[in-house]
């Protein structure tokens, strides 16, 4: 069973964006699913430094789009982006040193950081995009 659970009510209500997200949502699931069986730490080695790659190209995406239309939170939104690679950073190089291993207090961490920042901040820049047209 999954962490998380994509549903349209975390829709944001622009394609690009809900597409990214539920590849988030995936990623997590499979870190989950990977975690619960035990697999090596090379497997979730792998696993976790995809998801902070594709965390960063989504980021990326969402900063682009608030330069674009001039989103007047982009720079509160911004910083709990970098305060989020920060964590997930720090939960890698702890889990890569031996010092950590990746537990359910981090699947739960990950899975309430994603579904809180998706229902809160981003859909906050929902009626900003959709009213320059992006859908």
């Amino acid at each position: 069973m999954p962490i998380i659970t994509w549903t349209d009510s975390f829709s944001v209500k622009v394609v690009e964006i809900d597409n990214q997200h539920k590849k988030l949502v995936e990623m997590i699931n499979r870190l989950y699913e990977a975690m619960k069986v035990g697999k090596s730490k090379d497997v979730m080695g792998e696993i976790l430094d995809n998801l902070i790659t594709y965390t960063a190209t989504h980021f990326k995406t969402e900063e682009k789009y608030f330069d674009l239309y001039h989103y007047p939170e982009k720079e509160t939104h911004k910083a709990e982006h970098e305060k989020f690679v920060e964590t997930v950073t720090k939960f890698k190089n702890d889990f890569e040193s031996g010092n950590a291993i990746i537990s359910i207090e981090v699947m739960n961490f990950l899975k309430e950081w994603l579904t809180n920042h998706i229902n809160g901040s981003d859909k906050q820049y929902t009626k900003c995009f959709n009213d320059q047209g992006l859908k």
